[in-house]
């Protein structure tokens, strides 16, 4: 069996309050998001104003963020499981904002003497603002053999992706009273966008639409379902409806019981457990909500990992580009 790498792709966030800054820092430098003259200077000065505010979301939180532990557990387990089918592989995770960083994983790789390095991103929808900096920040490092590299682009429709989100909606509905699950609305929430990215071609929110129908072709339509997005910063015109708009115009309809359901995340961060299990929740208190219950993220599902496993052993038969 050829010795491979599988590298785990994702946001990365603070592991403690400290790392606020630096990890605001490190986005606002990130030239795939953000194009501002005298960049550093200017990412060093947004990053210091801005973390006070952002250190307080992280204390309700827990005082740093839960996605560097699930991301971990997920890596885990999918090591174990390639192991077990034979595979000489070693699972990493290369983080876009925070530690372990791109950089340090690059020299991991580039030392280790592999076969086949398979990119795997922790978005499984395409943007240029998530897989595309992860990519590019690789390419930026890595001056290893490139035709060893193979980058999976996304997996929105994947059965075994939709099937674990599909298991953590059935686990959410049992936590409403019995009475109310037939008028569950199921709200899909994904991080947005801003709508200048549609317009050059980014296909996230087509592939955010896939995953959702895709959710709901294997429910049968079992409830009323909308889509939304969250998270905006920014003057400029995002993907909309917005998630708390969306919240308030159903309680104007009437509707009493949501089901938040985080679409685009496939672990648990600040935007899933502060922005919508609390900021939003306020809202929901608000208007009238009666039961506002948000989804856990995939975080250890054994399906989403074997969605990620059937992804790396797809691939090992492709050739490499980069």
């Amino acid at each position: 069996m050829p010795k491979i790498a599988v590298v785990l792709l994702n946001l990365g966030g603070p592991d403690s309050l400290e790392a606020v800054q630096p990890f605001l820092e490190n986005l606002f430098n990130d030239p795939d998001i953000f194009r501002l003259p005298f960049q550093k200077s200017l990412a060093r000065f947004i990053s210091k104003k801005r973390a006070p505010k952002i250190q307080k979301e992280y204390e309700l939180i827990g005082g740093k963020s839960p996605i560097n532990e699930w991301t971990e557990k997920q890596r885990s387990m999918l090591e174990k499981k390639l192991r077990n089918s034979g595979s000489d592989a070693d699972v990493l995770i290369a983080m876009r904002y925070w530690k372990p960083l791109t950089q340090e994983v690059v020299t991991k790789v580039e030392t280790g003497n592999y076969e086949k390095v398979i990119m795997l991103p922790l978005y499984p929808h395409f943007s240029v603002s998530t897989t595309g900096s992860s990519f590019n920040e690789w390419k930026r490092f890595y001056k290893g053999d490139k035709s060893k590299v193979v980058y999976l682009d996304s997996y929105q429709t994947h059965p075994f992706y939709l099937k674990a989100i599909n298991e953590r909606i059935e686990e959410s509905l049992l936590r409403f009273p019995e009475e109310a699950r037939k008028d569950i609305q199921l709200v899909f929430s994904a991080h947005g966008t801003p709508v200048s990215y549609v317009k050059k071609g980014d296909p996230y929110s087509f592939q955010i639409k896939e995953a959702v129908e895709g959710v709901m072709r294997l429910r049968n339509s079992s409830h009323e379902y909308y889509q939304c997005f969250q998270s905006k910063v920014g003057p400029a015109k995002w993907l909309e409806p917005a998630t708390d708009t969306m919240i308030e115009e159903l309680a104007a309809k009437g509707k009493k019981h949501l089901l938040i359901i985080p679409i685009s995340f496939v672990s648990d961060h600040v935007e899933t457990s502060f922005e919508l299990d609390i900021e939003y929740r306020h809202v929901a208190d608000k208007v009238g909500i009666e039961n506002y219950i948000v989804m856990a993220g995939l975080n250890d599902s054994q399906l989403f990992v074997d969605a990620l496993y059937d992804l790396v052993t797809k691939s090992l038969s492709s050739e490499g580009k980069g």
